[in-house]
């Protein structure tokens, strides 16, 4: 699918940014931003995201700050075919 049908059928902009620590400096604190087109407010797509680093990266999570934008709706959207300018 591609952006722009996806932004069709409801799907947002959704960024996060994950807090984690290194699994040998549990002190430091690292950060990550992570970006996709998501459904609000289940967030399937975020939520696989999670469950894959939690079962393939080292670094436990500490927390996780995300919001959520749709930048397109079927109502803003119109078939354009000709343009007109006048000078």
């Amino acid at each position: 699918m591609t952006e722009t049908e996806r932004m069709l059928r409801g799907y947002g902009l959704t960024t996060a940014e994950i807090f984690y620590r290194m699994p040998d400096y549990r002190h430091v604190l690292n950060s990550y931003i992570w970006q996709d087109y998501d459904l609000a407010p289940d967030y399937p797509v975020l939520f696989r995201f999670i469950e894959f680093w939690q079962g393939h990266i080292e670094g436990p999570l500490h927390s996780i700050r995300f919001t959520h934008r749709k930048p397109i709706g079927p109502a803003q959207w119109r078939h354009v075919t000709s343009e007109f300018r006048l000078h």
